[in-house]
């Protein structure tokens, strides 16, 4: 078996029927010749996932990657990994680094729920943004390579691949913030000054650039697979909260480790001169240069705007936890995390 991320015994929660699966395959997917292993990847938990090993014509054995939605009663517009498959299909030959697709299952009866199943691709997943241990060369290097995978997927041309319909074209940012202050409000349990401070800021200093661009929705070092041994990004995961966005908003929430320090996503703390690390100035300049930009305005409302998402995810998460149907028992840390998130993202409004 090759190198992938950390995999385990399928979750009792998570366990399907391997026959029925076993039996699709052998009608679906070329070249499978059965012998099915099953384990369950460690990441992944919205959209379980699972490494299959099969032997494949030719007799040789080959790894693929299946994901599927949870088991259980489901929001109908949460978990679409038909949405998923799409995406990624349809990026496939762009020049944007993508697992190349194998199948779509939209019927339930096979394993309980809708999957797909894509190629295996062999690297290491980073889920610490720090990158300890490593030569600074290299973090150099995989910080390089994750800007220059971003710059290229906001180059596609949507329409040309068959997205033009994949989410609605202009005033992303204006619609997220009504959702999600929306959601804010409707979750509340405590008075958090900053988010009262944020929400109206945000509403009056929207920015009047207003592309549309295939935007990832959760851009960060630890959705990527990077090479088994060389520094470069082989591979983007998880494209749940894919959509057409504004391309700066999903560069923004990339950059957003460069304003705290807490792991495993932050890494403020880290010294640029010796870790290698890119400053924020660097790597923002970086993207500039591969998408034909001088510079970027309102820097400072892209960061606060993704921040306050994040304040309003962390939020409704710590309600699920008082309402007791949160799914993670560290959803209780989400309180805390709901108010730093506001707090950070009001003191880069109030010093810029």
């Amino acid at each position: 078996m090759g190198q992938y991320a950390k995999t385990f015994p399928v979750a009792p929660r998570h366990r399907f029927d391997t026959a029925a699966l076993d039996h699709y395959l052998a009608r679906h997917l070329e070249g499978y010749r059965g012998e099915l292993e099953v384990r369950q990847f460690d990441s992944g938990q919205s959209n379980p996932t699972f490494l299959l090993s099969a032997a494949m014509a030719g007799g040789d054995r080959r790894e693929f990657v299946l994901r599927k939605k949870p088991p259980g009663k489901l929001l109908h517009s949460a978990h679409q990994v038909d949405r998923e498959y799409r995406v990624i299909t349809a990026l496939a030959g762009t020049g944007v680094p993508v697992p190349t697709t194998r199948l779509l299952c939209t019927d339930d009866s096979v394993i309980g729920q809708m999957f797909y199943v894509m190629d295996g691709v062999e690297g290491r997943i980073f889920t610490d943004s720090t990158l300890p241990g490593m030569d600074p060369k290299d973090r150099t290097a995989i910080f390089d390579s994750m800007n220059d995978a971003l710059a290229r997927l906001h180059a596609v041309d949507f329409t040309a691949v068959g997205l033009s319909d994949y989410g609605k074209h202009g005033q992303y940012i204006a619609r997220q913030l009504s959702r999600w202050s929306r959601q804010y409000q409707e979750t509340k349990t405590e008075e958090i000054a900053a988010m009262d401070r944020l929400i109206p800021w945000l509403s009056a200093n929207i920015p009047h650039e207003d592309p549309t661009s295939i935007v990832h929705g959760d851009y960060r070092l630890g959705n990527l697979i990077v090479h088994p041994t060389e520094p470069r990004v082989v591979a983007v995961l998880d494209w749940e909260l894919s959509t057409l966005g504004h391309p700066l908003c999903d560069l923004a929430y990339n950059c957003i480790g460069y304003h705290f320090d807490t792991p495993p996503h932050g890494f403020a703390g880290v010294d640029p001169a010796t870790s290698g690390h890119p400053t924020e100035a660097a790597y923002v300049a970086a993207y500039c240069a591969r998408t034909g930009r001088s510079h970027i305005e309102h820097w400072t409302f892209y960061l606060a705007f993704s921040l306050f998402r994040l304040a309003a995810i962390a939020q409704g998460v710590y309600k699920r936890h008082l309402d007791g149907t949160a799914a993670s028992p560290d959803a209780v840390r989400s309180r805390d995390a709901a108010r730093q998130r506001a707090d950070l993202a009001w003191s880069l409004v109030a010093g810029s």
